[in-house]
């Protein structure tokens, strides 16, 4: 497998709160990396700090390219996001909102119609791509979001709880997705509370708590150094000290916005314009 991010010795400081404390991670192509920790452990400011949003007080982070080491901002342009906040546009149709990203990443209507259809048949959501968004329930949106991160094809996905508001069926159906996604060669960076879903989709997993990578290896490396049965044991064990209290500086609508301009290019192409009159969902 070949590098595809290094982060060397990485920390992010927020005025007094240091939300991470020097990372040494490589993530690698064609992996299902897990992060996994508390509210507050730190896992919302690496993946910021992976996708180029956040600068490091300390470290370095590289994107090795097909063509050597790059500035991280290209890799935007191979990167498709599902926030936790979905960020979608009420007003417009599923396939409105979809379409809308595929345009920004140059992507022709009826190439990335075809794809939509192959995702929306995977997610069972055909029926519901000519819906507005209004009024969706939290697992339909989060579905359109799903979609909406892979009908331009990226070489890398990044899942904030992508599963959080799906019924069963549905979650299932997420996670078979996602195993196409790393079959096909894609890298899946997957950030979950849940260590059932970790251990089931995840060929890594990294254990963040308090700033800190506690541990990084399979599920079954982590059992083993930990000489414990279940993940779950593994974990605890792995995170036995008192988790921090800080006060969370962000608000939801904070939140939707950094990640609406991770979404969104600097400059539209000239023939589009920002549907800014469309309440977003937040």
């Amino acid at each position: 497998m070949s590098a595809l991010l290094t982060l060397n010795g990485v920390s992010k400081h927020f005025g007094h709160i240091e939300a991470l404390s020097r990372v040494d991670l490589t993530l690698n192509r064609g992996d299902i990396v897990g992060l996994v920790g508390g509210n507050g452990a730190g896992k919302t400011t690496l993946l910021r700090l992976m996708c180029g949003l956040y600068q490091p007080t300390d470290g370095t982070v590289v994107y090795h390219g097909e063509n050597g080491d790059r500035p991280l901002v290209e890799m935007r342009n191979h990167l498709g996001v599902v926030p936790e906040g979905t960020g979608l546009y009420h007003r417009l149709t599923a396939w409105e909102n979809i379409r809308y990203h595929t345009r920004l990443h140059g992507i022709e209507d009826e190439v990335a119609w075809k794809k939509t259809l192959q995702l929306a048949d995977a997610l069972s959501f055909t029926g519901e791509l000519g819906r507005p968004t209004r009024g969706f329930s939290r697992g339909m949106r989060q579905k359109t979001a799903i979609i909406r991160a892979l009908a331009h094809s990226p070489d890398i996905l990044l899942l904030d709880e992508p599963t959080g508001g799906l019924d069963v069926t549905s979650a299932r159906e997420v996670r078979s997705l996602v195993g196409q996604v790393r079959d096909s060669g894609g890298t899946v960076i997957y950030s979950t509370h849940h260590l059932a879903e970790a251990q089931q989709v995840c060929d890594r997993i990294i254990i963040i708590h308090n700033g800190e990578v506690r541990a990084d290896g399979s599920p079954d490396e982590l059992m083993r150094y930990t000489e414990e049965k279940n993940l779950e044991d593994a974990y605890v064990s792995l995170t036995a000290d008192a988790a921090r209290i800080f006060d969370d500086v962000d608000t939801e609508g904070k939140i939707a916005k950094i990640w609406r301009k991770l979404l969104t290019p600097r400059r539209l192409p000239s023939n589009m314009s920002s549907p800014e009159e469309v309440n977003e969902d937040e």
